[in-house]
């Protein structure tokens, strides 16, 4: 293990303006929030230091920013398709301009070394590109009507304000899979970052603001509130929002579907996951060792498609291991905007001590930590929440191996029936992300066939993080059955409208009903 110390230079907040929009409420073009009100503080993980107080935003602020987003409808709604289109191109273009300050913000209040941080922009990039090509390709579809002289066809509506719940890590991206599709679906946007990265939230408002105000358009098209949980049930229990896109833990979604769900409004659920490689006789090794390291221990462990379970083969589990041990030792741990550092900090010391208690019942349950997950100590770890990823055995009946730790934990368990391997990927709740290591076809297709894999994403000879912008992401069980990005995702923003056009001289009626008056 190698390590760092931070030496951060913060000129890239300057530039991006905190100082000048350290508010807590926006519309389109204009800002508000009682700064004698309640406030969040935001620090950063990689020393604790705090970086700026940000407004909550109270029920009166929510309200107007409703009546904005409403207003503003009215006119996003009917806009052409490729208009709204060229809106989102316009930001994709924004964000290309500060992708380097936003990607070194993300990095520095959330703790994901800068790479991932400004890799998290280019998907912001990547699905304004996508989108702007979706602005053409809302179709809908023609049938042929069982009347004479009739014409059967559906169309797709936009819904009207969208909600979007944003997760502490993935503080930007997952925000813009959802609002660069619902904005060229014609919906607007009501946007509230996680209280563990609202500057975040701030900076990316600021710069789609740029764009609404040079387009000259209405206030309330995109929009933000910050704050907490109360903030959250602001949106989830108002019926003016008839979608809430949330991601975050399977405990949240689970009070996020049964508050919409009780006014009959829509989700889109991203939740927990439990994601495994499996790792057959036929695997290139050297491809999976690099896989894994990186599922398992980018963003210090802190994705929703994070390995934390490998399912390898007898045959080659100790080789396995030993390079993995090898690879662990080398990751450079600190400061994440030191270009040297491959793990940076845990978002706070709550996650550090549910890693601990993770690695503690492992322990009691049978398991063994063979490396690292201790809690650094010394210069920036003393103010920092640091830890060593940690590479466990255990075997796939424990408890903690079925639960999803949000912190750099490996459980390698042993295989020895591809059948078996199967088996034990399928024993847990959650469904996102899965991942399958051979260079044998029988295997790889029966992974991808309806008794291999249960999950919503499924990759062979690739690791369960990386999922490109192109297809739908999303997992089933727990993970909630939402679907963001792209394929179809789009319609999940829409509503669907079946129409019938009767063109001739007669009133036939449906299923050949005669019916004379």
């Amino acid at each position: 293990m190698s390590t760092t110390q931070a030496k951060t230079s913060l000129d890239f907040l300057e530039r991006l303006g905190i100082e000048d929009f350290n508010f807590g409420t926006s519309t389109g073009q204009e800002s508000w929030g009682d700064r004698d009100g309640e406030i969040i503080s935001s620090h950063t993980p990689i020393n604790g230091d705090k970086i700026a107080d940000v407004t909550v935003t109270s029920r009166e602020d929510y309200e107007k920013v409703i009546s904005k987003a409403r207003e503003a409808f009215k006119t996003w709604r009917m806009m052409p398709g490729p208009e709204r289109g060229e809106i989102v191109r316009q930001i994709g273009l924004e964000l290309r301009e500060h992708k380097e300050d936003l990607g070194k913000l993300v990095s520095y209040e959330m703790g994901k070394i800068f790479e991932e941080g400004a890799g998290e922009v280019q998907e912001m990039i990547d699905i304004s590109d996508f989108a702007l090509g979706q602005s053409r390709m809302l179709y809908g579809k023609t049938m042929t009507s069982e009347r004479e002289h009739h014409r059967l066809f559906e169309q797709w509506h936009p819904l009207g304000p969208v909600g979007v719940l944003t997760a502490f890590n993935f503080p930007v991206a997952v925000y813009s899979w959802n609002t660069m599709i619902a904005a060229v679906c014609g919906d607007v946007v009501i946007w509230k970052p996680s209280e563990k990265a609202p500057l975040c939230g701030l900076a990316v408002q600021h710069l789609v603001q740029r764009v609404l105000k040079r387009n000259n358009l209405p206030e309330g098209i995109f929009n933000l509130v910050t704050g907490d949980r109360q903030v959250g049930e602001f949106m989830t229990k108002d019926r003016r929002i008839p979608l809430i896109s949330a991601t975050g833990s399977v405990r949240m979604g689970q009070e996020v579907a049964k508050t919409v769900g009780s006014r009959l409004g829509r989700t889109i659920l991203e939740l927990g996951g439990n994601n495994a490689i499996v790792i057959s006789k036929d695997a290139d090794l050297d491809m999976a060792i690099r896989a894994t390291v990186f599922a398992a221990i980018g963003t210090a462990g802190q994705r929703c498609t994070t390995c934390r379970r490998l399912i390898v083969h007898d045959s080659v589990f100790d080789q396995v291991k030993e390079r993995l041990i090898k690879a662990y030792k080398s990751a450079t741990i600190g400061d994440p905007l030191d270009e040297s550092t491959l793990v940076g900090p845990l978002i706070d010391e709550q996650a550090v001590k549910q890693m601990q208690k993770a690695l503690g019942q492992l322990q009691q349950e049978g398991g063994k930590v063979v490396y690292g997950g201790e809690v650094l100590e010394g210069g920036i770890y003393d103010e920092g929440h640091y830890v060593t990823p940690a590479l466990c055995t255990a075997k796939p009946g424990f408890e903690i191996v079925k639960e999803e730790t949000f912190a750099p934990i490996l459980y390698m368990m042993r295989y020895s029936d591809f059948d078996e391997a199967i088996e034990y990927h399928n024993d847990v709740t959650q469904g996102l992300s899965s991942g399958l290591f051979t260079l044998n076809l029988r295997e790889a297709e029966t992974f991808l066939s309806a008794r291999g894999a249960d999950t919503g994403i499924c990759n062979i000879n690739a690791g369960t993080s990386g999922a490109e912008i192109g297809g739908a992401f999303g997992g089933e069980k727990d993970t909630g059955g939402g679907r963001e990005a792209g394929s179809d995702a789009w319609k999940a923003y829409m509503r669907r409208q079946t129409n019938a056009i009767n063109w001739g001289t007669d009133m036939p009626l449906a299923q050949g009903i005669e019916f004379d008056i």
